[in-house]
């Protein structure tokens, strides 16, 4: 359909998400009361027992000697899946105040680890959270604890920007259930010699999402036996969305081109994303406009925020300077969709983080966004360029400000005669 008449329609499906997520609104004091209570009740002595954990953590402080830990949601045993991040907080319309009240619901239970020579760690702790780490349900452990630890209930500006639950350190582990292991992931573990990328690939093209393999790799649990490593949390996260993104790119590489010039919207808890997808070799770009008064541009005054990196058809040789981690998430969102199509294409990605944006959620939410953006509905231009002056109609900077900060935007000067100045 015409780019005005699809940007009509997504308007109109905004303002009803907004009146949901309101309707949504957790109120935070309210949540960590709550939680106190819950906690007291059960964390008994200095021991938690019967704990369910569906997911592990890895620190960076420290590094190679990290703090690794088993996270709990303290009385939701029943429903401890819900406390993963995962694709499902996107389809159950998560709001960032539902985020806050899930992260600081978890128990961390840590304890200090050097990263390297943990290939044949089954044994104590560390063998307790790769068994976790590797299953494909919550799994009940029993934990003891050095102390009990304390809830503090003065929330601050820092709490906000990172929300996280008490810490206590742990002196044991252990299981108090078989966990279920699926056979694929038992494959990547008896081969030794298989390297982390090729494991990596394997389980994705094998129906495993970024997010169960990004836990397994973190829990150091892939690649040959003397590469195998606790990989800190966060570096995992964007070290798989590399990899399957990599390999993504080199299926489409050869696929045909794109027809027409397609501009594909969605948005997300203050985050608002427009992918322009064009006939071409596959090139891609992320900008992103950060609003003052958004959790990552939190000065008021300070003016809007910009941030670009961009790739060719081999891809990029140098690490992702500017926009880190959405980078990555958001061009997996785009590759799967072109390789789901059978095609290549030229894709621009602009983000727009407003003052919504409070506090954050992670990547997982750019990787969502821009994995739901491509419905059945899109809209369409002539050229690249006049997509991008549809679209520029709808940003927070002007079109020469874009241009000046966007290498794909910038091209269109020379490559583009209809291409309007801004």
């Amino acid at each position: 359909m015409d780019l005005e008449e699809y940007v009509d329609i997504e308007r109109n499906e905004r303002a009803e998400r907004r009146r949901l997520a309101e309707e949504k609104s957790y109120d935070i004091l309210d949540h960590l009361e709550t939680f106190q209570d819950r906690f007291e009740e059960t964390v008994q002595g200095d021991s938690l027992y019967g704990g369910v954990s569906p997911s592990i953590f890895v620190g960076t402080s420290n590094y190679p000697k990290v703090s690794t830990g088993l996270l709990s949601p303290v009385g939701h045993d029943d429903d401890a899946e819900r406390f993963e991040t995962s694709g499902a907080w996107y389809d159950e319309g998560v709001s960032i105040s539902d985020v806050f009240a899930r992260r600081t619901s978890l128990l961390n239970s840590n304890r200090a680890q050097e990263v390297t020579n943990v290939a044949d760690s089954w044994n104590g702790f560390l063998g307790t959270q790769r068994e976790v780490a590797i299953a494909d349900r919550p799994v009940t452990v029993e934990i003891g604890l050095d102390e009990k630890p304390d809830v503090d209930l003065d929330v601050g500006v820092e709490d906000v920007a990172t929300p996280v639950g008490p810490r206590a350190r742990a002196q044991s582990a252990e299981l108090a259930e078989n966990p279920h292991v699926p056979r694929l992931v038992e494959k990547t573990l008896e081969d030794d010699d298989w390297n982390a990328q090729g494991a990596m690939t394997y389980l994705y093209r094998r129906g495993f999402d970024v997010y169960d393999i990004n836990t397994i790799l973190s829990a150091g649990a892939l690649g040959q036996t003397q590469q195998r490593r606790l990989v800190p949390t966060r570096w995992s996260i964007t070290a798989v969305d590399d990899t399957v993104g990599q390999y993504l790119r080199g299926r489409i590489r050869t696929n045909p081109e794109i027809g027409s010039v397609e501009v594909h919207r969605n948005e997300f808890l203050g985050n608002a994303f427009w992918v322009i997808l064009a006939p071409g070799k596959w090139e891609y770009e992320l900008v992103e406009m950060k609003a003052p008064g958004s959790v990552w541009n939190p000065d008021p005054e300070a003016g809007m925020y910009l941030a670009a990196d961009s790739e060719g058809r081999e891809g990029r040789t140098g690490y992702v300077e500017e926009t880190a981690g959405a980078y990555h998430a958001a061009r997996l969102g785009v590759l799967e969709h072109l390789d789901d199509r059978g095609r290549q294409a030229k894709a621009l990605v602009l983000r727009h983080v407003s003052e919504d944006y409070w506090g954050p959620v992670g990547v997982w939410q750019v990787r969502e966004a821009v994995r739901d953006a491509f419905g059945e509905e899109y809209g369409t231009a002539e050229t690249f360029g006049g997509a991008v002056r549809g679209v520029g109609e709808h940003l927070p900077i002007s079109l020469g400000t874009l241009r000046r900060k966007s290498t794909m935007a910038a091209g269109l000067q020379t490559t583009f005669g209809d291409f309007g100045g801004g």
